[in-house]
């Protein structure tokens, strides 16, 4: 029940946003051209793309022990 509590005024935080994304896009943009949607959508891949090779990097730096202190003392 405490869940519910959390869940329900999230999602409908979440609608709000996406509502008022979706009316500010049609309104600010209006018509986008073909080169625009290829715009929108190589910038979303590079996003992609850089954050899930930095969490890479991160997870493969903390696995093989490049984040250890060099004393030896854990965090």
């Amino acid at each position: 029940m405490k869940a519910l509590y959390i869940l329900v005024p999230l999602f409908a935080l979440l609608i709000g946003a996406l509502w008022f994304a979706a009316s500010m896009w049609e309104g600010l943009v209006g018509d986008v051209p073909l080169y625009g949607w290829f715009a929108i959508g190589g910038g979303v891949l590079f996003s992609l793309a850089l954050g899930g090779g930095l969490m890479t990097l991160m997870f493969y730096s903390e696995r093989h022990g490049y984040d250890d202190n060099a004393d030896g003392r854990s965090h």
